[in-house]
């Protein structure tokens, strides 16, 4: 018989609501028929995803938490059965070492104080320097100093916090110890002379150890025997070495891909089992098999009949309907893997997202509405000046907005033929590439005032005020030439409507 037995154990959580009464409006299924052995002297690994409930189960073996349904049997006494006072001198025998070692350890008491407290809650040792002599015993095999009994859990580091708790639980003589994440906290170094030290007193004390982690590489190389926990149940158990040289499951599939190759050619050529969706509540799990929602392979029986874990041959367990057949390669593929999995999950983000910045692109929005051109009778004053002929004026607001959003190149070629102006500059350019733009300017305005330095560097026999709109460009001055435009007419005085006697003299 195994030291250590679990018979469709189930621990539920009731979810209660009310203001007045609380009344109980479902469950959360935190564990729902798991059955496992662990034998005298062995290592048995559990492994899962977060909230698949390893720590509920490890803490249910203990009795911490209420077992709702099943047998826990160890040493062949039904622990659910037992009545709280039995089962307080059983857990002697049984010992935790918890997740977080700081948060396990009473601040307010020091080492020797939190050591001794167990050994005197279970009667062992005569007296205080009895038990001082046998901590310090368990400190030296722990590899922390015997000055340390004085000191606080503070004072400590991650990893010596660590093997203060697993002196804790190794000065009560237990039997089991159950290791919930006992290195996910630690340094990598320091995981190393933790797991060597669980091994080490292994050997030397006869230990039974079930540890729940979340690295398989530490669980392949602590345990012997490993189970795989999806969503409360167990999907599949075999030894070590058989469970990753050749994993059943789809999920254990999925999790043995997700492990790191140190060889980057084999790293590159194997394949990636990246699963579709997230893990389901487990306040509502799925009907039949519970892993069947993600499923690359999931058939239409998955849906309807929860799968039994059933023995394929050497200790390796599986609970999938479809076990053998997706080995051989008969079962059609459903769900897509690998990279086609996450474009298909994110499918409908990534459209709404090139929508989003279809509307929003300031760019696209100023190509695709062109600028409305004047009528004659509504026509700007000649050469964007105003009735004093003092500064020039902007374009107008929509004009000037789509002028700026839009690119300079484009909007230099368009600006002439609409509006029979001269090119626009780019933001921020100068005239002839010399002269700044006014400091009044408005930002943004495709109005540039001439300076001196435009007014020398014009040929002898132009007017001296002409305007600089065109910023020293050909093609302004020719637009300008065409319509026969006078820096001297007045500004009110429409371009089209000039004197005979005045066009001569713009030549």
């Amino acid at each position: 018989m195994s030291l250590l037995e679990l018979d469709d154990v189930k621990v539920h959580f009731p979810v209660k609501k009310g203001i007045f009464f609380d009344r109980t409006v479902g469950h959360v299924y935190a564990v729902d028929g798991v059955s496992l052995k662990v034998e005298a002297g062995q290592t048995y690994g559990l492994v899962g995803e977060s909230g698949c409930g390893k720590t509920t189960l490890g803490r249910a073996v203990l009795r911490l938490v209420d077992i709702t349904d099943g047998e826990v049997v160890f040493d062949g006494t039904d622990l659910a059965k037992l009545p709280d006072e039995e089962m307080r001198r059983f857990r002697r025998r049984l010992q935790m070492v918890f997740q977080d070692p700081l948060g396990s350890l009473n601040p307010r008491q020091n080492i020797e104080s939190i050591l001794a407290e167990g050994m005197a809650a279970h009667g062992i040792g005569k007296d205080q320097d009895e038990r001082r002599e046998k901590i310090k015993e368990i400190l030296a095999k722990v590899g922390l100093p015997a000055n340390a009994l004085s000191r606080y859990p503070h004072e400590f580091s991650g990893g010596q916090r660590q093997r203060i708790g697993i002196a804790r639980a190794l000065v009560l003589e237990p039997d089991v110890i159950i290791c919930d994440e006992p290195v996910s906290a630690l340094d990598v170094s320091v995981q190393a002379q933790v797991i060597n030290l669980l091994e080490e007193l292994q050997e030397s004390l006869g230990l039974t150890y079930l540890v729940i982690a979340h690295d398989l590489a530490v669980v392949r190389h602590i345990s012997d025997v490993i189970g795989v926990m999806y969503l409360g149940g167990l999907v599949e158990e075999a030894p070590s070495d058989v469970l990753y040289e050749g994993p059943k499951h789809p999920y254990t599939k999925a999790l043995m891909s997700a492990v790191p190759v140190p060889d980057p050619e084999i790293e590159d050529r194997r394949e990636r089992i990246l699963l579709q969706g997230d893990l389901p509540s487990p306040a509502n799990p799925p009907a039949g098999c519970r892993f069947h929602t993600r499923c690359p392979w999931a058939q239409d029986r998955c849906a309807v009949e929860r799968p039994a874990l059933t023995d394929l041959g050497d200790g390796h367990k599986v609970a999938c309907h479809f076990a053998r057949e997706i080995d051989e390669g008969t079962v059609p593929q459903t769900r897509s893997t690998g990279i086609d999995a996450v474009v298909a999950t994110e499918a409908v983000a990534s459209k709404e997202a090139a929508v989003s910045e279809t509307v929003t692109d300031p760019s696209s929005a100023a190509v695709a509405v062109p600028a409305p051109r004047p009528s004659t009778d509504d026509a700007a004053p000649a050469e964007g000046a105003d009735a004093s002929g003092d500064a020039p004026v902007s374009a107008e607001p929509a004009e000037a907005a789509a002028a700026s959003d839009a690119d300079p190149s484009e909007g230099a070629a368009s600006a002439a033929p609409a509006q029979g102006a001269a090119a626009v500059e780019p933001e921020g350019s100068a005239v002839d590439g010399d002269a700044p733009r006014a400091a009044d300017e408005p930002e943004g305005s495709d109005a540039v005032e001439a300076d001196s330095t435009a007014d020398a560097a014009a040929p002898k026999g132009s007017d001296a005020e002409r305007p600089a709109a065109g910023g020293g460009d050909s093609a302004g001055d020719d637009a300008a030439e065409a319509k026969g435009s006078d820096s001297a007419a007045p500004a009110a005085e429409p371009a089209g409507k000039r004197s005979a006697k005045e066009a001569p003299e713009a030549g």
